[in-house]
């Protein structure tokens, strides 16, 4: 008798809260109207060519079309694995994209909480607009004009080099110093337009909690790391895994914009690799079996660092 009122009291809560749902959306359906448009986009360009994935499996010739090519199951990722090269293409994909976390992670956080210091209120908005600027330029522009400062002959960082009395260095030509360049031109750009969620999330930080922390004797470091960074922990974990699962994605428009035959042994990526065998290749079902491995992979990744941020206490993406 109690097993069939909690099974009917159970059917009526859940009931009752579809009623609310539906109820929710009735309300606001206007707003919800105007998502459409949004979600229509993310249907054509995002789920509707899930359906080529398919041709990963098999030999796609573009006069048989995808429905009516052969099927070869895993060759293409088999191939994948056994081809020369492939392997050092991966490493270099995970080192310079673990060195973007490192460090391009890292520095937007870091420069957040150093304008969160400035009191000028125009010093601070001057120097946001100048670290924001090389977000709006492409990497074909920022690429040329690299090329012009970082010039062995004649940039102007290098002429620097040579009045302190060391020899010119090429930075996009030599293997030892491309990663670096790469790296370091990333945060470059990234580093103001990344600073814009964490000043937001710095912003509702309860001014009480610096208050009490003053009355406490604490300093300004102290508060930064017992109120500030603690405060903005969640932000910062939620773009953590967010990050790590483009842990394959190495920053394909910078790197084919930079990179060239000479540092093609640390500087050549997946993204790279896959334009110049399936673009200019054309083998199209090699390369989309690449994708689609990379794909899988940031997925995992994004559930074990979902999974360990939530482990460590912080809230999660689901």
């Amino acid at each position: 008798m109690k097993l069939t009122l909690s099974k009917s009291r159970t059917k009526v809560k859940t009931k009752a809260k579809k009623q609310s749902i539906w109820s929710e959306y009735k309300k606001h359906k206007l707003l919800l109207l105007m998502l459409l448009p949004g979600l229509i986009w993310y249907l054509i360009f995002y789920y509707g060519p899930l359906y080529g994935i398919q041709i990963a499996f098999k030999n796609y010739r573009i006069a048989d079309g995808i429905t009516g090519s052969e099927w070869v199951g895993l060759d293409h990722f088999i191939r994948m694995f056994s081809t020369d090269g492939f392997t050092e293409i991966l490493g270099n994909t995970l080192i310079i994209s673990f060195y973007h976390i490192l460090f391009g992670f890292t520095a937007p956080i870091i420069l957040a909480l150093l304008l969160n210091e400035i009191r000028s209120n125009v010093f601070k908005r001057v120097s946001q607009s100048i670290s924001y600027l090389p977000h709006f330029f492409s990497w074909v522009i920022l690429g040329g004009i690299l090329d012009v400062l970082l010039s062995p002959t004649n940039g102007v960082v290098n002429h620097l080099i040579q009045l302190i009395g060391l020899d010119p260095i090429y930075f996009l030509g030599d293997p030892k110093y491309f990663r670096f360049t790469l790296v370091t031109s990333a945060i470059w750009k990234e580093i103001g337009w990344g600073t814009i969620i964490y000043l937001a999330a710095l912003s509702s930080v309860d001014s009480h909690l610096y208050e009490a922390a003053i009355v406490d004797g604490a300093n300004r470091w102290k508060q930064t790391l017992h109120i500030t960074i603690p405060s903005i922990m969640p932000v910062i974990a939620i773009l953590f895994i967010l990050r790590i699962g483009n842990i394959l994605d190495a920053g394909f428009d910078q790197v084919l914009n930079l990179y060239n035959p000479a540092v093609y042994s640390v500087g050549d990526i997946i993204d790279t690799y896959v334009y110049r065998v399936g673009i200019n290749g054309m083998q199209y079902s090699y390369t989309t079996a690449v994708g689609l491995f990379k794909n899988v992979v940031g997925f995992t990744m994004i559930l074990i660092a979902n999974y360990a941020i939530k482990k460590s206490g912080q809230e999660g993406l689901f």
